[in-house]
């Protein structure tokens, strides 16, 4: 039981760092553009087709 003196406290600032770290990435913007992959996708400037073998 005396673990659990211990185990708690750090679960509890481990939980708060992460929950800290997310809102950081928040606050820079990490999430701003949902648009952007979905219309990146139709771009056809890189082909990521393999060579044939007789070009």
């Amino acid at each position: 039981m005396e673990v659990l003196a211990i185990l708690i406290p750090v679960s509890l600032f481990l939980g708060l760092l992460g929950l800290g770290a997310f809102f950081w990435t928040l606050r820079k913007g990490q999430y701003d553009d949902p648009e952007g992959d979905a219309r990146r996708i139709l771009n056809t400037d890189y082909d990521d087709r393999p060579k044939r073998d007789d070009e």
